[in-house]
């Protein structure tokens, strides 16, 4: 080994070695989530502060808004980091579903807040959430504890399908309805994320995927502000001073960095030549005040994020920690590079925001909340399991008071599930009781056919012969005991 190979392959026996660390994972996952919140900070900071104080005549009232959020999804990050799995489990399909309600209720006049033609935000106090935010994570978690039990179960493909798609449609529904395309994109990736992680066989998965691209094909083309982005992407000189004007601008400000950037706060194009310069198109103004090398650290950090993401999916024993790692890494990361696409060119414009960067407070919290449970995820694998009970804490998680993860047994979790099994057994059992002496009572209250004193026999024959065919109709009067024959069908004793 020469002189100049020896420094590069003690670097990489280095950091190897600390890969192979118990809780590098868990290390990781934080340093990502922390180094794009602060670069979010600092870029939305410099983005919207002549915007911010042509409005209000102060530079850092839109800043302020996302550290304010950026605070709350710290709190959710650690709440994150705190919850048991067990418990996550058990919550996961009650939160799915008030998520789902609040998706209904905020398209009611009076209770959702109206912006720019859609309703998507409640005012809650000083706060704007948006509850398809919130819906991404939800269907996350259950939709991976479905799928995870139902593996378990060895169930067939209609059991993994139902009622896991028909949930994801309604929800997908229910956000068109806001309108707001960009979320429903965001849905899809998580729906279809789940199914190829679940274990859906090809042929059904890429027919679902082709389905769901014609769907979304015909969104985009249904109302006229997405039609006009598909025809500005297809024919982008067609209109530039018109609707091709914010991507064109963006290229502009992508071009306008070169290798090394214009310079912290140096950018032209924030002073309103970018609409949205600070939300949907941050990745342009990265681009132009960090140039080349600015755009590479944060296409590098989401890189490390899959890496990590899908380490953390491998190494895990439990397969709800599997399915629910890999489709939050996959729905994360797709949405940041569809954001990285339509600034670039190479998409049209669908208005997602890039994770942790773009000004958006209820995205930035939620999106903490994730990074929470990925990190809740890190600290289950095996090998961290027996560091942290082992007392191999380290200074990170001492300071944070985390208790010790619990320890994945297959046999508790098939005790688990055959506890529930009995339950839900017994549960039908004492339906079917409950019906059965629904019916009993429903038979005892028909009311009993008795013949007139006085009337004429034959016409009493044939009302019997009536009344007999009435009630053998209902076939709730069918005798059990064995007849000789089939005259004496319907007959008393």
């Amino acid at each position: 080994m020469t002189e100049a190979t020896r420094p590069a392959r003690q670097v990489g026996t280095r950091f190897g070695a600390w890969f192979a660390r118990p809780l590098a994972s868990f290390h990781l996952v934080v340093t990502i989530a922390t180094l794009l919140t602060v670069l979010g900070l600092v870029m939305v900071l410099s983005a919207s502060s002549v915007e911010a104080y042509a409005d209000g005549g102060s530079a850092y009232s839109l800043f302020n808004q996302q550290a304010m959020f950026a605070a709350i999804g710290t709190i959710l990050f650690y709440l994150a980091l705190r919850i048991p799995l067990r418990r996550l489990r058990q919550w996961s399909f009650p939160v799915f579903a008030v998520s789902v309600i609040a998706l209904v209720l905020v398209l009611i006049p009076g209770i959702g807040n109206e912006v720019q033609g859609s309703r998507r935000w409640f005012d809650v106090g000083p706060f704007a959430v948006q509850p398809s935010e919130i819906v991404k994570v939800t269907l996350v978690v259950w939709g991976a504890h479905l799928l995870a039990s139902r593996q378990m179960e060895r169930a067939n493909i209609k059991e993994l399908l139902i009622p896991l798609v028909p949930a994801g449609l309604l929800v997908c529904l229910l956000v068109v309805l806001e309108p707001n395309l960009s979320t429903t994109i965001a849905l899809g990736i998580v729906l279809a994320a789940l199914l190829w992680f679940g274990g859906l066989p090809v042929r059904l998965f890429i027919t679902i995927a082709v389905s769901g691209m014609v769907a979304a094909g015909v969104l985009a083309l249904s109302a006229g502000y997405r039609s006009d982005r598909m025809r500005a992407f297809f024919n982008p000189g067609d209109d530039p001073q018109g609707i091709g004007y914010q991507a064109r601008q963006a290229l502009y400000s992508l071009a306008d960095g070169g290798i090394w950037g214009r310079g912290l706060g140096q950018s032209r194009a924030k002073w309103s030549y970018l609409p949205n310069s600070h939300n949907d198109f941050i990745f342009a103004i990265i681009g132009e005040e960090l140039g080349y090398l600015g755009c590479a650290l944060v296409l590098g950090l989401f890189a490390l994020f899959v890496y990590t993401g899908l380490r953390i999916a491998a190494r895990s024993a439990d397969p709800f920690l599997q399915l629910l790692t890999a489709t939050a890494t996959t729905w994360i990361t797709g949405q940041a590079l569809i954001n990285i696409g339509y600034v670039v060119g190479l998409l049209p414009v669908t208005g997602l925001q890039l994770p942790l960067v773009s000004a958006g407070g209820s995205s930035l919290a939620i999106t903490l909340f994730m990074f929470g449970i990925i990190a809740n995820a890190a600290r289950h694998e095996p090998e961290a399991v027996s560091a942290l009970h082992a007392g191999q804490d380290g200074r990170f998680s001492r300071l944070l008071r985390l208790p010790k993860p619990e320890v994945y047994s297959p046999a508790r979790a098939d005790a688990a599930r055959a506890r529930s099994a009995a339950a839900k057994a017994a549960r039908s059992a004492e339906k079917a009781r409950a019906d059965r002496a629904r019916a009993d009572r429903a038979r005892q209250a028909l009311p009993a056919r008795r013949p007139q004193s006085g009337a004429d026999p034959g016409r009493r024959r044939v009302q019997e012969s009536r009344g007999t065919r009435s009630l053998r109709s209902t076939r709730a009067w069918e005798p059990s005991y064995p007849l000789n024959h089939a005259r004496d069908r319907g007959r008393s004793r």
